[in-house]
């Protein structure tokens, strides 16, 4: 759904970093994957194509944080 996000935060080695993906556009979602040792953050079209992905070292990711979008209807 548009406004849903992930922040992946990454053991940088001097610190850390930060990094987000979000769906951007209507009808589009984030998943995300554990495969073999990395994390995979991708925004999916309604069909299941990538649009986006993030591929990070599961040893290395520090925190994955998913932020639902609001669906509140307040503005």
């Amino acid at each position: 759904m548009k406004g849903d996000r992930v922040e992946i935060v990454v053991d940088s080695g001097e610190g850390t970093r930060a990094y987000e993906v979000t769906a951007t556009r209507a009808g589009r979602r984030v998943e995300i994957s554990n495969r073999r040792g990395i994390i995979e953050v991708s925004e999916l079209t309604r069909t299941g194509t990538a649009v986006r992905t993030a591929r990070f070292m599961a040893s290395r990711v520090v925190a994955l944080v998913e932020y639902p979008a609001d669906t509140s209807g307040a503005d």
